[in-house]
């Protein structure tokens, strides 16, 4: 009998879903999924067939085969969900979703499965074997894999239930989108190019999208309250009231899967295999991160107030509203420093060139535009080489689309295994331009998105070269994932590489060196204010998880929580829940971000501030920690990279650096 996959399993020629027309007929994406179904139940039967003493060549392999068509299957028709311009195929492409998860959580309790890997001698593996096997028991033991047959067919019933819930819940955000109206005066603060873009129908109103590029210069530049109030109830409610009862339905389905497995909560659940390792050791680091940054943001908010109350007395507070204009008046003020300013330095074209020539020079790689197909004709495709060899392929999906999901991730599209598949991936965005007319001018947060976007793809690709699809690329503990992203994001604060291609995009001017160190202090100012943000979405991804569902009032708790920790006015009608779109992805454990941000803020200490990319830690960084993908535990990839476990020593002076002169000469 065979033993190896490849022999094992029948794969359909097709590598991508639409290579086989996926993206624009659903009997196309439904037949590729299928295939890839088939080749995974193949890969299973093949496994569970052995009569001969286990082993890794034997046993894992085919396991492994198993997990690389379900991880194709799983990663293509999320894509497809995501950006597909036809409603039909992203309707399809939902429900391809839904059988991969069915697959995947049947396989998760399959104890034929389970026994099988129980039984293979693994003592003489190399150590990225032993890990894989040891986490994937771990795995299949958290998912109920001992308990009786009727314990897992609930279970998986459970599981099933919870993806649908997910999956409706992203796309009711995902197709949520809203307008607003505003009539000429209201846009009075906005860009040039934003006023070009925006131009008013016959009866001189203007209708304005709550897509980021349209609504994110609305919150921070137009001078008119109302405006920004209106923009904010339209981005916060665009998929309320639908998404309440789904949200709680998902929350109560976990705790019932908890509760099934013998956990307290499912908080307590989905912290079990990550570095944090339980629900309470999250409360601790909370505790950490909130005394950490209280001090800061009540200072910052006292500055800020009180710079607005100089400008209009009649200012009691400030609101949620007004915060993000309010914080661009001071920096005009304290920093000399007009965001406005930087954005004809960053188009949209130039940041891309920027951003893919620094990977390229950090990471010691070549990317090339590539004729391979793609599932529309707005995306970039990239191959990547490495002394002349291919080593991967990325797609850029980077603009707005009707349909297409309105947020900023990295997404896989192939799993690379070493000798078998080369890594892929994509990421899909809504940054300015994408019309041969709109040069795409980004906020320098866009362009700070950017770098951190790309952090996920470098990762994807770089650690796409494992042994094992179950440990390629993004695999690592899920509260680990942040940490390449956040970690190049820092790059963004180098002089020398910003005007390597922050260029007037009409002039062809270098961004001055002078604008960009006002750029510099002016958004250090604000860190603690904005960790206090990270820290309320992360307070509210914990306890919606860590407590009796039936107990929740959403509205309550969102408030609540809201109150206790941002010094800005609540404002009623605010219904972010229904749009938190990590609550289906992070679920309980959105802590990453911040968990990670202090892990990263140290890894990038270690880098030569006189020359980034230059800098031996790069090679360093890349060997230990990218190139590993998911074959150590996270724990062991920081101690290999720093020496120690990471310290708060770097993030305590990223968060409270001050400009003391400045913020004088302001107040």
């Amino acid at each position: 009998m065979p033993v190896d996959p490849i022999a094992a399993v029948s794969v359909c020629e097709e590598l991508h879903a639409w290579e086989a027309g996926g993206a624009h007929s659903a009997e196309a994406l439904s037949a590729w999924v299928s295939a890839r179904l088939a080749a995974h139940e193949e890969a299973l039967a093949a496994l569970l067939a052995i009569d001969v003493p286990r082993t890794p060549e034997n046993t894992l392999r085919l396991y492994d085969a198993a997990v690389e068509q379900l991880s194709l299957a799983a990663a293509q028709a999320g894509v497809l969900n995501s950006v597909a311009a036809d409603k039909a195929v992203r309707d399809e492409a939902q429900l391809a979703a839904q059988r991969v998860s069915m697959a995947g959580s049947a396989l998760s309790l399959n104890r034929g499965v389970y026994d099988a890997l129980v039984a293979m001698r693994i003592d003489g593996c190399s150590p990225a074997t032993k890990h894989y096997v040891e986490r994937t028991l771990l795995s299949y033991r958290l998912a109920g894999v001992d308990k009786d047959d009727a314990t897992r067919a609930h279970l998986q019933s459970l599981h099933e239930k919870a993806t649908r819930l997910s999956l409706e819940f992203s796309r009711n955000i995902q197709e949520g989108a809203k307008t607003i109206v505003a009539t000429q005066a209201e846009l009075e603060g906005l860009p040039p190019d934003y006023l070009g873009r925006h131009q008013p129908a016959a009866a001189g109103q203007i209708t304005i999208s709550t897509d980021q590029p349209d609504m994110q210069p609305i919150m921070t530049f137009a001078s008119s309250a109302a405006l920004r109030e209106r923009m904010f109830l339209a981005y916060n409610t665009r998929a309320y009231p639908t998404n309440k009862q789904i949200l709680l339905d998902l929350l109560a389905t976990r705790q019932e899967i908890a509760t099934v497995l013998g956990f307290r909560s499912w908080a307590d659940l989905a912290t079990a295999d990550q570095m944090m390792g339980s629900a309470a050791n999250a409360r601790t680091f909370l505790a950490k991160l909130d005394e950490a940054s209280r001090e800061g943001a009540r200072r910052e908010h006292e500055l800020i107030l009180e710079f607005a109350r100089k400008r209009n007395p009649d200012i009691k507070s400030i609101d949620i509203t007004s915060r993000g204009y309010w914080y661009e008046q001071f920096r005009r003020s304290a920093f000399d420093f007009d965001s406005q300013l930087v954005r004809p330095y960053f188009p949209y074209a130039k940041v891309e060139a920027g951003i893919l020539d620094t990977a390229a020079r950090l990471f010691k790689v070549e990317f090339r535009p590539s004729t391979a197909p793609a599932w529309d004709n707005a995306v970039s495709v990239f191959e990547v080489f490495e002394s002349g060899k291919l080593v991967g392929r990325f797609y850029l999906d980077m603009h707005p689309r009707e349909g297409k999901d309105k947020w900023f991730s990295a997404a896989p599209v192939v799993t690379g295994v070493r000798g078998r598949y080369l890594p892929e991936t994509a990421l899909i965005c809504n940054f300015p331009g994408g019309d041969p007319d709109d040069p795409g001018l980004m906020q320098y947060n866009d362009v700070v998105t950017f770098f951190h976007e790309f952090g996920h793809l470098m990762h994807a690709i770089l650690g796409g070269h494992t042994e094992w699809a179950g440990l390629s690329g993004f695999a690592t503990e899920g509260d680990f994932v942040e940490v390449p992203s956040q970690m190049l994001e820092e790059f963004f604060r180098d002089e020398k590489l910003l005007q390597s291609f922050a260029k007037h995009y009409e002039t062809g001017a270098v961004l001055p060196i002078e604008l960009i160190q006002n750029l510099k202090r002016a958004s250090a100012f604000g860190r603690a204010d904005g960790m206090r943000a990270q820290l309320y979405y992360t307070t509210l991804s914990l306890d919606l998880h860590d407590q009796d569902p039936e107990s929740i009032d959403l509205d309550r708790t969102t408030k609540r929580l809201y109150t206790s920790l941002q010094p800005w006015t609540w404002l009623e009608g605010n219904r972010m829940y229904a749009s938190f779109g990590h609550l289906t992805g992070y679920s309980s454990n959105y802590y990453t971000y911040a968990f990670d941000k202090v892990i990263a803020l140290d890894f990038f200490a270690q880098f030569d501030p006189e020359d980034l990319l230059g800098s031996d830690a790069g090679s360093r960084y890349r060997t230990k920690v990218l190139e590993q993908g998911g074959s150590k535990p996270g724990r062991e990839m920081v101690r290999d990279f720093l020496g120690r476990d990471e310290e708060f020593a770097a993030f305590s002076k990223w968060l409270n650096e001050e400009f003391e002169d400045e913020l004088i000469s302001a107040r």
